[in-house]
């Protein structure tokens, strides 16, 4: 006897619908949605079970409700770049978004065998490890997790203390540019902490990025990882520039 095929319940469906017609921008920021007798001719639903979908992209933060007004876009998923140069305030004002970044907290400790080999140090040096919270036009879109070769860069744990980018605290210190040597992506579902920090929903898809960046000298001056929201980031590759003399 063959199994039941499991079904994604109609709310979900209907939640991914709309979650699309934002990203693709159909719906702007600041525009209103259909009213919720209009989508559930839509999607030949009744008007609860649209309301359970509009309750779930609220909840993510990509709506916002007023009584008697309906539905409205709270904002469309930021476009990021991935290339050469990863510089977060600059790709997010490129997007017509602000920018902000919120400490959670940075330590010094010594690192382990991985962390080391990283970040090209003996096992036992020092780093610097920041957690943060990446947000754009106030609202929460990635984790990051970064680290650090203190023991190279001494003070820089001072530095990021009181400054937020990461270009900047680097300057400080005497690395006047650095490039992105590697860049991993995939996929996972936010755990409870996660969901928590984001404004998300527990099981809500995340992308994570891990990514080594290095000095003129091909030094690592830092192994970040990050937990964007998948439904507030749409992630670009940047191609590289095409050489016409070839």
């Amino acid at each position: 006897m063959s199994r039941p095929t499991r079904r994604t319940p109609i709310w979900i469906a209907i939640a991914n619908s709309l979650r699309s017609d934002i990203a693709e921008a159909r719906y702007t920021t600041g525009e209103k949605l259909p009213t919720e007798a209009q989508l559930a001719e839509r999607f030949g639903v009744n008007r609860h079970t649209v309301r359970h979908a509009l309750s779930a992209l609220v909840e993510e933060g990509l709506v916002h409700t007023r009584r008697g007004a309906g539905a409205f876009v709270t904002g469309t998923p930021a476009e990021y770049p991935l290339g050469k140069r990863m510089r977060y305030h600059q790709n997010l004002r490129a997007a017509g978004r602000a920018p902000s970044k919120r400490i959670l907290s940075i330590e010094t400790r010594k690192a382990t065998q991985k962390e080391a080999m990283r970040l090209a140090l003996a096992p036992g040096d020092l780093i610097c490890v920041k957690h943060g919270l990446s947000l754009a036009d106030d609202q929460p879109i990635a984790l990051t997790e970064s680290h650090f070769p203190e023991a190279r860069l001494p003070g820089l744990a001072k530095v990021l203390t009181q400054e937020p980018s990461v270009t900047a605290a680097l300057a400080a210190v005497g690395v006047a540019d650095f490039t992105r040597a590697s860049t991993r992506l995939r996929a996972v579902l936010a755990d409870a902490t996660q969901a928590l920090h984001l404004h998300l929903r527990e099981g809500a898809p995340l992308l994570y990025t891990t990514g080594l960046d290095i000095d003129a000298a091909g030094q690592p001056v830092e192994f970040g990882m990050s937990w964007f929201s998948g439904e507030r980031v749409t992630m670009t590759l940047e191609e590289p520039p095409v050489d016409h003399a070839n």
